[in-house]
């Protein structure tokens, strides 16, 4: 590119858009760099917008760019690596960044593409609480109706990457995606890594200037007057910055502020889809009853209910945001960073005045950045996706992120004591603190959780993994009695005057009463307590204890639907052992044939195999376990709900039939019965009730032999019709002995299974012949190994049908006298 210095932006930027097109990604991005490194910012300005554009995408996810969601390292290694170098914070586009930053440059980002209760109050002219938003807010000066965003270079370049996530929800794949190995989960990864460092400090911004410094953005006046919804907190950066006078001359003001601002674009564009104001009114019974109203017109098409409308003003604060699993799964890697982060915290010094003036920005960052920046929207994130999550497999991201979050002793620095015995690690009671101060995040989700379990199907695998993960966890030693303790102190009555409480309560967060533990609003650990619940559920919650009355009835129900889960596994696990068993290859010489009226009592779980079935019952073993420690379950309870899981079976072994109301129109299901076949707890045994000589052609039958011993069959059958019904009618020997050959009293008998009711027993099964067994493979091999045995021994084929004949009749002889009613041909 010659004579870079003496061309136009706009010829620039023309000449880069036409590169896209005509030369190779590794190309574009060393022409690229190129660029950055030999023009002055005064040039760069005009395509940066274009460059972060094609980069991360389009806000309406029109234009997809790098699509760095869908980059991976093994199937496109050079662009991979090619991508990670140009996006690296020590690489050329950050340089670009930092250059521009220099100059004080503004780029407008539009207000509509912010997360919906940002954008909301954002238009109606009422400021965020969080600082990233002060003093950027202004009109178009086109006068256009849309409002925008004024960002710096940093913050312009972190709103696109972070909300390229979102955006790009509908790009083109080509092959399987796995998220964690992607491009875009690697720069997430690796600007946290930079920018909230576990270790050392940042590391300063690279700078062509000679002082090295870039300047951090400077306070504007706001071009939109506003008024403020909350006691919003001033940035960590603004206190510690206030009294210098020159950005310059503090390195760690530079350092702090990054940081700050990463953390902060991360968490609005990643977790603050719901606002807590909507999350407190959708507690409210009166608000659920108008939703519920609301989702019913809809469903009935009655769209001028007034319900609607009153819905509709609710909705209007919090747009409606369905997060994918890899969304859950990069807010997961962030909240174990940040755990790292804030645990890498140095220990403080025995005097407070002399913390006071040797901690550095960083530190204290360390120190709040979890309960100011994170707690109340990850907390209302998950509400959401416990209460709207699909009840599959899928719900494993969001538990595990959630699990994540409860321990952050797993991100400690300290290494585990080795020890032979593998014994779980007991919880520490340093982390008192942070379970009190997290109390909803272990119990009301806890109970969230439970409440899902109750409604999955145990039997899977996946979900019985998940059932095991939770409770694993929470039986960790010495963590059930912290939260116990917790509890108790949220449940201790009141020391504090009314209103001045109140007052307190609503904004723990925002002001300071987690800056530092010195402060005299955190001294009391039931005041803590109560603030963390009463800021994040309102002052009307009524809390649910996790270890009270009605949690633990609900443990105990998921306690017996694991049993009934183990039983279910344990009898799809006998059924096909069964299965393969009749289907090898020796089955085929049993002299009695199969059983044609069998009944199907196969599961879709059949396909997860032995080994799979295997680890159900291993993750529901241990599971139950856990739970008897967590909530002290006694082992008269356990044996109590194992024989009434045990009631759920026959005396044949078979399981019963799930719960029906007999009715004139056949048997009903009732809504526990509906539950019982979803869960697999118990099924309907389909059998095949009508004429056996009609049922459809087995596979291991012989299609020919079966038409025509049939026509032969009915033939006799219509011919000597009437000398078989006198002879059935005797009473002596003789009759006995026919009826054991031509009727089948077991069809009239037979237990209906189906709850479909058709009156077959009004039909006329008459005596009658029935040769249909002769077409069984079963039958004529048999037949065929005899004639080849007799053979041996110079019997021929007359002689050996003779025998046949002669042993089959000495048989029927002897059970007719004990066994009338049982057919060996048709069994």
């Amino acid at each position: 590119m010659a004579g870079p210095h003496l061309q136009q932006p706009s010829f620039l930027l023309a000449t880069l858009k036409a590169d896209c097109v005509n030369k190779p990604f590794a190309q574009r991005c060393h022409d690229l760099e190129t660029v950055i490194e030999e023009l002055p910012a005064k040039e760069l300005h005009g395509i940066f917008p274009w460059l972060v554009e094609s980069i991360f995408g389009s806000l309406d996810g029109i234009i997809i760019g790098w699509n760095l969601r869908c980059l991976q390292g093994k199937t496109n290694p050079n662009e991979y690596s090619v991508a990670l170098d140009f996006l690296d914070p020590s690489g050329p586009m950050m340089k670009l960044v930092y250059k521009l930053q220099a100059e004080e440059y503004r780029y407008d980002f539009p207000v509509s593409y912010l997360p919906g209760p940002v954008k909301a109050s954002i238009q109606e002219q009422v400021l965020p609480e969080c600082s990233l938003y002060h003093n950027k807010v202004q009109f178009p000066s086109s006068g256009g109706l849309g409002l925008n965003l004024a960002l710096n270079p940093f913050e312009y370049y972190m709103f696109y990457f972070a909300i390229s996530l979102i955006t790009q929800k509908n790009s083109p794949v080509t092959h399987h995606v796995s998220p964690s190995n992607s491009a875009y989960f690697i720069l997430v990864d690796t600007y946290l890594k930079c920018f909230l460092p576990t270790e050392g400090s940042v590391l300063p911004p690279p700078s062509s200037n000679p002082g090295g410094a870039i300047p951090s953005p400077t306070p504007r006046s706001p071009a939109v007057p506003f008024s403020s919804y909350g006691m919003h907190h001033t940035s960590l950066l603004k206190r510690h910055i206030a009294h210098q006078p020159s950005v310059n001359a503090d390195p760690a003001s530079q350092e702090i502020w990054r940081s700050e601002t990463l953390l902060q674009i991360f968490v609005e564009m990643w977790l603050h889809h719901y606002s807590l104001e909507m999350y407190q009114k959708m507690q409210s019974p009166h608000v659920k009853l108008e939703v519920l109203h609301y989702r019913l017109s809809i469903s009935s098409k009655h769209h001028g209910s007034p319900a609607q409308s009153s819905y509709q003003a609710l909705h209007a604060y919090q747009e409606s945001f369905k997060p994918t699993e890899e969304h859950v799964l990069v807010v997961r890697l962030l909240v174990k960073h940040l755990h790292a982060f804030s645990n890498s915290l140095k220990p403080e010094p025995l005097s407070p005045s002399a913390h006071s003036h040797t901690a550095s920005p960083l530190e204290e960052f360390k120190r709040v950045v979890i309960p100011r920046f994170v707690q109340e929207k990850l907390y209302i994130f998950l509400q959401h996706c416990f209460g709207h999550w699909p009840l599959d497999a899928s719900f494993r991201a969001v538990l595990e992120m959630w699990l994540s979050y409860l321990q952050p002793w797993r991100y400690a620095p300290e290494k585990p004591p080795q020890s032979t015995e593998p014994l779980p690690r007991s919880v520490s009671e340093k982390w008192a603190t942070f379970i009190q101060e997290n109390l909803l995040m272990y119990t009301k989700l806890f109970v969230g959780f439970l409440n899902r379990a109750l409604r999955t199907d145990l039997v899977s695998p996946k979900n019985a993994l998940m059932v095991f993960r939770v409770a694993k966890v929470f039986a960790q030693p010495n963590l059930a009695e912290m939260i116990l303790k917790g509890e108790q102190l949220f449940l201790e009555p009141e020391l504090v005057i009314p209103h001045r409480q109140h007052r307190l309560f609503m904004s723990p967060t925002l002001g300071g009463s987690f800056l530092s533990s010195r402060s005299p609003a955190v001294t009391d650990a039931s005041f803590k307590v109560k603030s963390h619940v009463y800021s994040l559920e309102g002052q009307d919650f009524q809390y649910k204890q996790m270890f009270g009355t009605e949690v633990r009835n609900l443990v105990l129900k998921l306690a017996q639907l694991i049993c009934q889960a183990q039983q279910t596994a344990k009898s799809i696990s006998d059924h096909s052992a069964e299965t393969m068993a009749s289907q090898s290859f020796f089955s085929w010489f049993r002299f009695t044939p199969s059983d044609m009226n069998g009944s199907y009592t196969g599961n879709d779980l059949d396909e997860i195999g032995q080994d799979s079935i295997k680890k159900t019952d291993e993750y529901l073993e241990k599971a139950l376990e856990y739970l008897c420690q967590i909530f002290k379950l006694s082992e008269a309870q356990l044996t109590q709900m194992m024989m009434k899981c045990g009631t759920a079976q026959d005396e044949n072994g078979k399981k019963q039939l799930p719960d029906c109301i007999a009715s004139e129109n056949g048997l009903i299901l009732t809504p526990l019965g509906r539950y019982q076949i979803i869960n697999g707890l118990r099924r309907f045994e389909v059998q095949y009730q009508g004429d056996a000589e009609l049922q459809p052609i087995r596979s291991y039958e012989n299609a020919a032999l079966v038409r025509l011993l049939f026509r032969f069959s009915s033939v006799l059958n219509e011919r000597f019709a009437d000398q078989m019904e006198v002879l059935c009618s005797r009473e002596d020997f003789v009759g006995r002995l026919c009826r054991y050959h031509l009727t089948n009293p077991q069809l009239i008998q037979k237990i209906r299974y189906s709850p479909v009711v058709r009156d077959r027993t009004s039909q006329n099964w008459g005596p009658r012949i029935s040769l249909r067994f002769l077409a069984s493979y079963r039958t004529l091999i048999s037949l065929l190994m005899i004639y080849f045995l007799a053979s041996w021994f110079y019997i021929g084929p007359v002689g050996c049908t003779f025998i046949i004949l002669t042993g089959y009749f000495l048989y029927a002889v002897i059970m007719t006298f004990f066994f009338e009613g049982w057919k060996p041909h048709e069994h």
